[in-house]
């Protein structure tokens, strides 16, 4: 998988292509007797529930949402079906994927229910599914238009969706690992400081309380000992808890370590 400005994925076996953004041909529209679209440029993107319903609308008619300033068609989601509702016209899923709710709408094609008007691949309540489709508003309410939706078989998809959702939005946002707008947003600022550029990289995304914790540190006399969080807090003006809560981010990010009790720190020799 490349997640780069052209990231490609594989078609999750729902019959896409695996490169220039995971192009899937043929995607239908809104409405049962409306055209399919052609969409020449159309890229599939994995996302979670919350990227869908906060995603900006650039203006009332697009044909698109912007996902961390990219113009997103096509997307691709795993979640959990709390409801099924059949209409004349078309079959309403709620799916729930853990980070939000949403309706993915799937029209009616008599061609391929069965009689009792029940979809062939038997998608159920309470099960897992796997969601492609085009992001939807109708009345201001957002909603799926889906082109396919099938049941998961394997769970380890689950796992794998999550973490593909989250490295394109790392990449997105940050750059890939290595390039050059991954060290100048994750390390440059502390370098400039003199920290190191794995001390810098181990601070971005820290809280500000956490920052202001780790410079009273650095900027101390060093001892084998290190500081003790009640002189932090006096030195940075802070009370204890929040001296503490700061500590335990910076613990959890490696760049400090106790010494002589757990609330005494010294920084990490980077």
């Amino acid at each position: 998988m490349d997640y780069g400005n052209q990231y490609s994925t594989t078609s999750y076996g729902a019959g896409g292509g695996q490169n220039g953004g995971g192009f899937m041909p043929g995607s239908q529209s809104d409405s049962p007797g409306g055209q399919k679209g052609k969409y020449g440029k159309d890229t599939l993107r994995p996302v979670t529930v919350k990227q869908l319903l906060d995603a900006p609308h650039p203006y009332p008619d697009a044909e698109h949402f912007m996902i961390d300033d990219q113009e997103t068609t096509q997307v691709t989601f795993v979640g959990q079906v709390r409801n099924i509702s059949q209409q004349t016209t078309n079959v309403t899923y709620k799916v729930d994927d853990g980070t939000g709710v949403v309706e993915v709408k799937v029209w009616v094609d008599s061609e391929v229910m069965n009689e009792d008007g029940q979809d062939p691949k038997k998608v159920t309540e309470q099960a897992y599914v796997r969601v492609f489709g085009r992001l939807k508003v109708f009345g201001n309410k957002r909603h799926v238009g889906a082109n396919v939706i099938r049941p998961i078989q394997d769970f380890n998809e689950i796992s794998y969706h999550l973490l593909e959702a989250t490295v394109v939005h790392l990449q997105s946002t940050r750059g890939a690992p290595g390039d050059a707008k991954a060290i100048t947003n994750g390390a440059a600022n502390g370098a400039a400081n003199g920290m190191s550029t794995a001390a810098s990289a181990q601070l971005a995304g820290v809280s500000a309380s956490a920052r202001k914790v780790f410079e009273c540190l650095r900027n101390s006399p060093q001892t084998n000992e290190g500081l003790h969080m009640q002189d932090i807090a006096i030195q940075v003006n802070m009370d204890v808890q929040a001296v503490m809560k700061a500590g335990e981010e910076l613990l959890g990010n490696g760049v400090i370590y106790t010494t002589i009790d757990d609330h005494t720190w010294a920084i990490m020799d980077m």
